[in-house]
């Protein structure tokens, strides 16, 4: 799978890695994805909230991305868990599609390894960004 950069604000950055450390202390969880989103977070590039370009998924974006196998369109509004409603699209950080989108520039393709094989997707456009709409602290 490539290696890209992504970027992420410093405030959704703090607002993730402490989202990790409570899941990660509780014990029913061992959950591989939790793993893979720090690892993100510790290799992506901070960005000053105000300075964020406004074709990056950041928390709270919706964003319009395509099934690279399928073809399929959907569109989802990336949030912390306690908001996730899959009727109102809106999906979860902590999903495995969630972990994979967060960072990514319009036109990148994401790759992430799945039970029956490899998952792409493609970011198509980011229709709402609250860093574009100056609303740094959602």
């Amino acid at each position: 799978m490539e290696q890209r950069s992504i970027f992420i604000s410093d405030f959704d950055k703090k607002r993730l890695l402490a989202l990790i450390d409570v899941e990660m202390k509780d014990k029913r969880r061992t959950d591989i994805n939790l793993q893979n989103l720090k690892a993100e977070l510790e290799k992506a590039t901070v960005v000053e909230p105000n300075k964020m370009p406004p074709n990056v998924v950041t928390m709270n974006s919706t964003v319009l991305f395509k099934d690279m196998d399928d073809n399929e369109e959907m569109t989802y509004t990336l949030v912390f868990p306690a908001h996730a409603d899959m009727n109102q699209n809106k999906l979860s950080i902590l999903a495995p599609i969630g972990t994979a989108l967060i960072g990514y520039k319009e036109g990148s393709i994401i790759e992430w390894k799945v039970p029956s094989g490899v998952q792409r997707i493609k970011v198509e456009k980011v229709l709402y960004q609250p860093e574009a709409e100056g609303s740094y602290e959602l």
